[in-house]
């Protein structure tokens, strides 16, 4: 069994940390039957989010009881000190428990610090020291952000999207995160859907030893599919390599991570699907993205204002109008036949 430690927290869990966003989806009853199966194989890491709806709710339900089994990470978008105590205290709530083993902010547009005006450390800081956090993380999908983080020394761990589609910016992340002794937590190991081989994901990954992928779980089959990891992990090798070579050069340049931090757009077009359109035809199966329901979802995109408001948010500096005509006019072509995809 691989294992991994998040820099100075000591925490060493499997190499396989269980994503709870896609939790939202899925019944109380099966939620809890995921999280269960996951520890019962070995996985002890788990992160959800205030923002994951009733995320928090069902892995609560799920390790209540049992709480010292296992390592809960969950996160803020508060933007003030009141608004953190809110969302701790709900977190707490909600999770049956009086602590978070890993509290992070989530998604900040900047790196809150010691004096920033926002009250947000102070207040990190105060939960620390009360029990009710036991360590403080940061999670973004900004370059900036994330090196402003690492730099500052305030952060034990640092989650950030890290894939084998990633550069050598994400690269330099990963490398100054274990000198410094940071933890790193990967979250988009399968780039939000585009990486079909998750063997070749994990043994991209099992390269970087500090590295922590979080994989998101919706059905058994996908956990099942992780939990084999654990006995058998996969490692590089060149049927590997040459699968990520060629998914590398079929996506290099521009292409919507899924992220979904450009949404909502005002006009109710589901962005962080519809953005990558194209790629996901051409590399899941075409059927469930041909349904009356996609295409209404497409068609949305005649209605984009073009008021740029999904490009502003774009963490990845994306020209989002643009791909997103570039995908329609795609979807059209493939739905009329002139266009073929698997």
């Amino acid at each position: 069994m691989k294992t991994v430690t998040l820099g100075k927290t000591g925490m060493t869990v499997n190499k396989n940390g269980f994503g709870a966003l896609p939790m939202q989806r899925v019944s109380v009853a099966e939620a809890v039957k995921l999280a269960r199966k996951a520890y019962e194989a070995g996985i002890t890491f788990f992160d959800t989010a205030r923002f994951y709806t009733d995320s928090e709710e069902k892995l609560g339900a799920a390790f209540d009881g049992m709480r010292d089994k296992v390592y809960i990470a969950t996160k803020t978008g508060a933007q003030t000190g009141e608004g953190f105590w809110a969302d701790l205290k709900t977190s707490l709530g909600n999770l049956r428990t009086d602590y978070v083993d890993l509290y992070q902010f989530h998604n900040p547009g900047f790196c809150p610090k010691p004096g920033d005006g926002s009250g947000l450390y102070e207040a990190m800081l105060e939960a620390r020291e009360k029990g009710m956090v036991r360590h403080i993380g940061i999670t973004n999908h900004r370059l900036s952000v994330a090196q402003e983080a690492i730099d500052s020394g305030l952060y034990e761990t640092l989650q950030f999207p890290f894939c084998y589609l990633s550069g050598e910016q994400e690269l330099s992340l990963v490398r100054q995160c274990k000198e410094k002794q940071m933890g790193f937590i990967a979250m988009k190991a399968l780039s939000g859907g585009l990486i079909t081989d998750s063997a070749a994901a994990y043994a991209f990954l099992d390269q970087y030893d500090n590295v922590l992928p979080i994989w998101g779980v919706q059905r058994e089959r996908e956990l099942d599919e992780f939990i084999s990891y654990i006995d058998n992990p996969p490692t590089m090798t060149e049927e590997i390599a040459s699968v990520i070579e060629k998914d590398r050069a079929e996506m290099s340049g521009e292409f919507c991570r899924g992220c979904g931090y450009c949404m909502p757009c005002p006009v109710g077009i589901e962005i962080n699907n519809c953005a990558r359109m194209s790629l996901l035809l051409r590399r899941s199966p075409s059927e469930g993205w041909l349904t009356e329901e996609v295409q209404g979802k497409m068609k949305k995109i005649e209605n984009c204002l073009h008021c740029n408001q999904c490009k502003g948010k774009c963490p990845y500096g994306l020209d989002t109008p643009s791909l997103l005509e570039k995908n329609y006019e795609d979807y059209k072509k493939v739905l009329a036949g002139e266009v073929s995809v698997k």
